[in-house]
């Protein structure tokens, strides 16, 4: 979606890098979140820290980091730099893998984005950052049985936090695949532990819109509509909603929002030439 991806994912999941999906076009930015992991255990009574790093390790750290700012930034090539010089001090690091993959998944080269990942859960077999972008990946590939087994078992790792942007991004593949209800189910799961998020609230009701559920779909969009996180695209999705349900003031309010505020965009072009079925 042509939101500011970025600043909704510090807003709303946290900081931690931006790049994802939702419904097509939705919030491209969010569902390829690279999540970087606390210190392991070592041994029974202490924890690893940064002093106990090899030079090596803490090389390949800095190099990280630097990928992971490029890679937020959208510049691509520099990430791929930093993230190979990474693996080059240290190829121990999980999270460098992991953001391989996705930096090869964002320039369209699925054998080495996969290549990325499957090293990433050779290093560290229960990260479940890593599980959730392979699972998308693996969605985007067509290959939905192992894309929802990559799913499954990032939700059942206890110490994953969050479950919330999983569930949403299984609910869509699911909707992808045509699985309606456990589509819906997935992302009202999703709803119910961040009801305050908008990009899921928006798939949701865009969901329940293709089930033709528009009392319900309108339920989920309206209050994002009148929040700061309306765009173009949700605004699009409740004068669809509005004019279902015959609301022709709704459908007016929405219009004249929608051609205010993002003058430019696609939705407006089809608002004029009355496609409403797109």
């Amino acid at each position: 979606m042509r939101f500011d991806a970025r600043a909704l994912a510090a807003g709303m999941l946290g900081r931690a890098g931006a790049n994802g999906l939702a419904s097509g076009r939705l919030f491209a930015g969010l569902c390829l979140a690279v999540l970087l992991a606390a210190c392991t255990s070592m041994g029974k009574t202490d924890l690893s820290t940064s002093a106990d790093d090899t030079e090596a390790r803490k090389r390949a750290r800095v190099y990280l980091e630097l990928a992971s700012t490029y890679f937020s930034d959208g510049k691509t090539t520099f990430a791929l730099d930093a993230v190979k010089q990474s693996v080059a001090a240290d190829n121990g690091l999980y999270e460098a893998h992991n953001l391989r993959g996705l930096i090869y998944m964002r320039v369209n080269e699925p054998a080495l984005a996969e290549d990325g990942f499957r090293k990433a859960l050779a290093v560290q077999p229960q990260a479940a950052a890593v599980q959730h972008n392979y699972g998308w990946f693996l969605c985007q590939q067509g290959r939905m049985g192992e894309a929802m087994a990559q799913f499954a078992a990032a939700l059942a790792n206890p110490n994953y936090d969050a479950r919330a942007k999983t569930w949403m991004t299984q609910g869509m593949c699911q909707a992808k695949a045509g699985q309606v209800a456990n589509a819906e189910k997935s992302l009202l799961m999703a709803f119910q532990l961040e009801p305050t998020n908008p990009v899921i609230s928006y798939n949701l009701a865009l969901q329940l819109f293709r089930q033709a559920d528009y009392a319900r779909a309108q339920a989920f969009i309206a209050p994002v509509n009148a929040s700061q996180w309306a765009n173009s695209e949700t605004l699009w999705l409740g004068i669809k909603l509005a004019r279902k349900t015959g609301d022709g003031a709704q459908v007016t309010a929405l219009s004249a929002g929608l051609r205010k505020r993002f003058p430019q965009s696609r939705e407006v072009s089809l608002l004029d030439k009355e496609v409403f079925d797109d």
